[in-house]
């Protein structure tokens, strides 16, 4: 598939000539806009809950989608001849921008979702652009010049989902099936083990043993209440399982204490994840840079990467791995939320950018 990723069609005609956008990044967890541009950045950012399953888990799937064009909607304002671009955390067709699934946002829920011609029939008058929240990030990516002179990029996001999205930059290409997809890792069969014990999850999408049930940012949490199931004792003196506590937060601060429980956590965590990325590089050795993004590896930080380096090195690649063991960890890399923002990239998408040749965006 060449790219841009715009899914222009009769109803949008030409990109829009002017070079400022409201722009949408909607996930599981938060539903962010702002204002965006080239010459200007982000600005006027809001953000608030996301219309999700975890927000109002009695609505409906077609209720939740509902809800999702009004405030899409409301978000985009009243003035005429907008131009709006939105990363949306979802499994898309990136060829027409029909949506599939998003378990974050809707649970175990697959059906086809043409989110923009509901939007078009609300709101007519304004440009709208789609793309998976993944591109979106790797297009903000591309407006850094951290990334320059490596030609195939793989963006790896872990929130309250987990995708990635590969790009050849000198072809300008994202590669993708005969569904329009590409990266969705998170629910690719996986597995890990916690006290000597194989675990079993069940993924937000409703099957078991997917990589999101356990790399997640929901997966970890399931992960330390699983050890709590299977390790009562331990767990029982352990600050992260204290009434009233705040997981996320006290999570990280065991991290920083080098905490043995939440290590063990966090290791099994990154084992699926690590696999994954490792059968990647085996396949595919010319992947230049494997940049890891997402909430989990924001609020995480190095310890999130440090994680998952040492399970790729640890278990590594067949004789590369022996010969050369920096290979695989020191080809991974981490990025926070400013480098692989889904608002640049929305905007990226919706109005391009002077970098955008760099970036796998055909303008």
């Amino acid at each position: 598939m060449t790219v841009p990723e715009t899914f222009q069609d009769e109803h949008t005609g030409a990109a829009s000539a002017a070079r400022e956008a409201v722009v949408f990044d909607i996930g599981g967890t938060h539903f962010r806009c702002a204002r965006w541009s080239p010459e200007s950045g982000v600005r006027r950012m809001w953000s608030k809950p996301s219309p999700s399953v975890l927000v109002h888990p009695d609505a409906g799937a077609d209720e939740l989608r509902t809800r999702l064009i009004d405030e899409i909607c409301a978000g985009v304002g009243q003035e005429k001849g907008t131009t709006a671009g939105i990363s949306l955390g979802a499994a898309l067709d990136q060829r027409s921008g029909v949506v599939y699934a998003s378990a974050p946002l809707w649970g175990d829920s697959v059906t086809r979702f043409d989110l923009l011609a509901g939007l078009r029939e609300r709101r007519p008058d304004v440009d709208w652009h789609l793309v998976n929240d993944v591109t979106a990030a790797l297009l903000g990516l591309g407006e850094t010049p951290r990334f320059d002179g490596f030609r195939r990029l793989l963006l790896v996001t872990v929130s309250s989902g987990i995708a990635c999205r590969l790009v050849d930059r000198r072809l300008r290409t994202i590669p993708v099936d005969v569904c329009g997809l590409q990266g969705e890792i998170g629910h690719i069969p996986s597995g890990t083990t916690l006290a000597g014990n194989r675990v079993e999850l069940n993924c937000d999408c409703g099957s078991p043993d997917h990589l999101a049930a356990f790399a997640s940012g929901p997966g970890i949490r399931r992960l330390a209440e699983r050890l709590r199931e299977l390790e009562p004792r331990r767990c029982a003196v352990s600050p992260l399982f204290d009434e009233d506590i705040e997981f996320e937060s006290t999570f990280r601060r065991l991290l920083d204490d080098d905490d043995p429980l939440a290590r063990e956590i966090l290791d099994a965590a990154t084992s699926p994840l690590a696999d994954v990325l490792r059968t990647a590089w085996c396949l595919d050795p010319s992947i230049d840079r494997i940049a890891l993004t997402g909430g989990v590896v924001d609020g995480l930080g190095e310890h999130y990467h440090r994680a998952l380096a040492e399970r790729l090195t640890r278990d590594g690649v067949y004789l590369t791995s022996r010969f050369h063991p920096e290979w695989l960890a020191e080809r991974l890399v981490r990025c926070d939320s400013s480098e692989a923002d889904g608002l640049v990239g929305a905007g990226v998408a919706a109005v391009g950018s002077g970098r955008s040749a760099r970036i796998g965006v055909e303008s």
